[in-house]
């Protein structure tokens, strides 16, 4: 008799823990029909101990429940997003494994407005610069949406933003190993009556064809996001100090985006940035080679040249970019720069020919001399010529200015003086 009362007793607890859980569900239905999320929280709350034990109908409501107070209080926190979707996937399992959708469909639709939530919400952060949740905002969006590969790739845009590389590299490896390409179809027709080309859903693109108000369609595909995601890889890199790593992602990127002279110059800072300098020069080369009417490309060249000592180098390379741009400030300054440093290095010579007696060694003197002044001469012609096109740019006349107090020529010192206003 004993056993059996204790069964018995047994039997009764979980008799009424099943009513406990009933009760505590449909208190937790009319709290939220009331817009009490915080009581159907509670109420629920109250069922957690026990819910694993009740029959899977039970379960599956209760869970749906719950995903709904958790997806309604996380507009307040966005951490609740997550737990949302996992509550709202346990029905969607349990519903799966009964053979019943009696929530199914209507979770389907909540998900795809809380992903639509969290992107608006990611889309506030960014315009506040709170960049770190936008990123955790997007990435959950993508989680929620797997197809929706765009999500995680904002979300690594975010991260990077923060800055937080380490999430920024987390996000754009998963990209990679997903093969995101991240190109899409633009569908455009020109208006007849604007004359412009406009982009539009493709439905609507060709109903405004048959109708015709729109003419000459085309479908034009958006370059790829891949060479652009490595790129961002071995920048970040760069900024970690991991040069190693970052040239094996531009060496990556180069070999699927050959033609990029973007991902050249990149590398080739890198490399710059390394101290290796001849390194530099020759991908610079390259990248003019591959970008011949590109006056920057071109200037680089002539800086490290310049840098080097290569004055010959650098000349050449800044005369090719002012063929290109004949107002190319910088580079008729250093155009000028290379004569005048070239004198400069021959003032050194001079110094030790200086206090000698001897005939030869004022000969050289007085021949180091001259072709010091005639460098300096040549220096100050390049900027008298560029003064013919920028008659007020200050920084060429400050430079000339210099160059004439070096040589010694009163008169024109005097002139540019003038034209400065001193």
């Amino acid at each position: 008799m004993k056993k059996q009362f204790v069964l018995f007793v047994l039997a009764l607890g979980v008799s009424l823990g099943a009513f406990a859980q009933k009760d505590e569900i449909k208190t937790a239905t009319k709290a939220i029909k009331k817009g009490d999320f915080a009581a159907a929280k509670a109420a629920l709350e109250g069922a957690s101990g026990t819910i694993d034990g009740a029959d899977s109908k039970v379960q599956a409501q209760y869970y749906y429940l719950l995903g709904d107070v958790q997806a309604a209080l996380a507009k307040n926190d966005a951490a609740l997003f997550d737990k949302a979707a996992s509550s709202y996937n346990k029905t969607i399992s349990l519903e799966e494994q009964m053979g019943k959708e009696k929530y199914t469909t209507d979770i389907q639709l909540k998900l795809q407005q809380m992903v639509a939530d969290l992107v608006n919400g990611a889309v506030d952060d960014q315009k506040n610069k709170a960049f770190t949740d936008a990123a955790k905002k997007l990435y959950l969006g993508y989680t929620l949406s797997p197809k929706d590969t765009i999500y995680l790739y904002y979300a690594a845009g975010s991260a990077v933003n923060a800055p937080d590389y380490d999430m920024a590299l987390e996000y754009y490896s998963i990209l990679k190993e997903l093969n995101y390409d991240g190109s899409t179809l633009k569908y455009t027709a020109v208006n007849n009556e604007t004359g412009e080309r406009e982009e539009l859903p493709k439905d609507t693109r060709d109903l405004y064809i048959k109708a015709q108000t729109h003419s000459d369609p085309k479908d034009e595909r958006t370059p790829s996001k891949k060479a652009e995601i490595v790129k961002n890889v071995a920048l970040i890199y760069q900024q970690q100090g991991k040069n190693e790593e970052a040239l094996k992602a531009y060496e990556d990127a180069i070999a699927q985006n050959p033609k990029d002279v973007n991902l050249i110059l990149n590398k080739a800072n890198l490399y710059y940035g390394m101290g290796d300098k001849d390194k530099f020069k020759e991908l610079m080369a390259e990248a003019s080679e591959m970008a011949p009417d590109n006056p920057d490309l071109l200037y680089n060249i002539g800086v490290i040249n310049m840098e080097q000592g290569d004055y010959e180098g650098a000349r050449g390379a800044y005369k090719k970019a002012l063929a290109i741009d004949p107002n190319y400030t910088n580079a008729l300054l250093n155009l000028s720069t290379t004569y005048v440093n070239e004198g400069n290095d021959l003032i050194d010579k001079m110094n030790e020919l200086a206090s000698s007696y001897k005939k030869a060694d004022i000969a050289k003197y007085d021949e180091l001399k001259e072709k010091k002044d005639n460098l300096f001469r040549e220096g100050a012609s390049v900027l008298e010529t560029a003064l013919k096109t920028q008659p007020e740019n200050t920084s060429i006349l400050s430079q000339l200015k210099n160059i004439y107090g070096a040589l010694g020529d009163a008169a024109n010192f005097k002139r540019i003086k003038g034209l400065l206003g001193e």
